[in-house]
């Protein structure tokens, strides 16, 4: 024995009816019809059945009475409802509210203050980037493969903190042959400098300025053309700040990969494995985990904006390096009295900040070189969480080379930037690792003499 409601016919009704093949009604307008018949149907107390002799779920039975809400519980709810006045509503201007989003980073020359000056040399023209007064001393800057002044420099000096600090000095950025952005497409015949020409072509910009001596600011490959400047013009460098620099000759496998990057870059143009290796070069592993959009523009940088036939060329002379050769003397007992040591003849004579990151696939080659070099006048430091120091971490790198710079006797009244939560804390932490480690600051010929990296929270 069944029996069917009035509304129950009206769903069973509404639903056959909209399901006959004559009427082409989808699934929602079936549902739409026959729950909005329920929904026009007389209104039922939640404690009537929809169908006789079926009980109220919950309810365990029709007659059993359904729960209410506790008085104290209704009269709080009327008490904060009344307190509340809907004017606050309306104070709120919607249109006054901005998203804080970072800055987009961009490779295009946005510094109207640089000046850009192509200066001859006995290997053809080197584009030479001036920023800044040239009344000031000046600060050199060499990049690394696949980079000009624009990609591996600008971002960093144009860090708030790094312009108050660039303000006493002149900046020129000098780029590789054919290296600069938007730079012509080398001739067949032209030989492209080795890595000796290439620390020689810093003779004739200095020269060509005016200037007696530099201090030298140089990325992976410009490092390492800084240090061979360097060690054969040492009266013309005052000090040196180099960034994952190799100072020994390409192995095995760094030629292999080079060599192979090279062809494919003269044949094929700018390929995955070419890209890969750069973002490996100069970022290492896990550069898409730990930093996704700076990993993005560059990517996008090499695939677009790079010449690979130039790249190539300098690709070529980089991996055909020698060896800087420079090393620690030690003194020994025939050559040196008791209580006296070696002069250091075959190092680098200059104060030297060695800079690397702890993600940076050249950590050891930076060990390396500050094996080489003489102790009382160098600093090796390692910058956490980071392999592309200026790009990654430009506030750490920003206050080593003000205290750099200071020791050497400039900017002597620039002061420390304003201390927020943050720089406070990380302040205090180095404090406390500078304390543990009084000896060798001590030691140091300027006041910020480090072997580990005081300048991680």
């Amino acid at each position: 024995m069944s029996y069917r409601s009035l509304a129950a016919d009206r769903v069973y009704k509404a639903t056959t009816d909209d399901l006959q093949p004559e009427r082409k009604n989808s699934v929602g307008t079936v549902f739409k019809k026959a729950f909005g018949t329920l929904s026009s149907s007389p209104r039922r107390r939640l404690s009537e059945p929809l169908m006789s002799g079926v009980p109220v779920i919950g309810t365990g039975n029709i007659n059993t009475p359904l729960r209410k809400m506790p008085t104290s519980a209704i009269s709080e709810e009327a008490s904060l409802l009344s307190g509340m006045r809907s004017e606050t509503l309306e104070e709120v201007e919607l249109t006054g509210v901005r998203p804080s989003l970072p800055a987009v980073r961009t490779f295009t020359r946005g510094n109207t203050g640089v000046e850009e000056v192509y200066v001859d040399t006995d290997n053809g023209p080197v584009c030479v980037a001036v920023q800044g007064d040239r009344s000031r001393p000046p600060i050199l800057t060499y990049h690394d493969l696949g980079l000009n002044y624009v990609t591996s420099f600008q971002t960093f000096f144009n860090y708030s903190e790094m312009r108050t600090l660039m303000s006493n000095f002149c900046v020129y950025h000098v780029n590789a042959p054919g290296q600069e952005e938007g730079a012509a497409p080398l001739s067949d015949d032209y030989v492209f400098p080795s890595i000796d020409e290439l620390a020689n072509q810093l003779d004739h910009v200095l020269r060509y300025f005016g200037l007696q001596s530099i201090v030298g600011l140089g990325v992976g490959a410009g490092g390492n053309i800084l240090a061979r400047f360097a060690y054969r013009q040492p009266t013309k460098v005052e000090a040196l700040c180099l960034i994952n620099v190799v100072s020994t000759p390409a192995g095995w496998i760094e030629y292999g990969y080079q060599k192979l990057n090279s062809r494919y870059l003269k044949s094929k143009g700018m390929t995955q494995g070419v890209m890969d290796y750069l973002m490996w070069h100069h970022f290492g592993k896990g550069t898409e985990e730990r930093n996704h959009d700076l990993a993005r523009v560059y990517r996008e940088y090499f695939e677009h904006s790079v010449h690979p036939g130039n790249l190539a060329a300098f690709i070529d002379s980089y991996v055909r390096r020698t060896d800087l050769g420079i090393s620690r003397s030690t003194p020994t007992s025939e050559s040196c009295p008791a209580g006296r040591r070696l002069s250091m003849t075959t190092t680098l004579q200059m104060p030297i900040i060695n800079v690397c990151g702890a993600l940076s696939p050249h950590q050891e080659d930076t060990v390396t070189l500050n094996s080489r070099l003489d102790p009382t006048k160098s600093s090796w430091m390692k910058v956490s969480d980071c392999s592309m120091v200026l790009e990654e971490v430009p506030q750490k790198m920003c206050e080593a080379l003000r205290l750099f710079l200071q020791g050497l006797g400039y900017a002597v009244r620039l002061g420390r930037p304003p201390l927020t939560v943050s720089r406070s804390a990380e302040v205090i932490s180095k404090s406390i690792r500078q304390s543990t480690s009084k000896d060798s600051v001590r030691s140091s010929p300027w006041p910020f003499r480090i072997t580990e990296n005081p300048l991680t929270a």
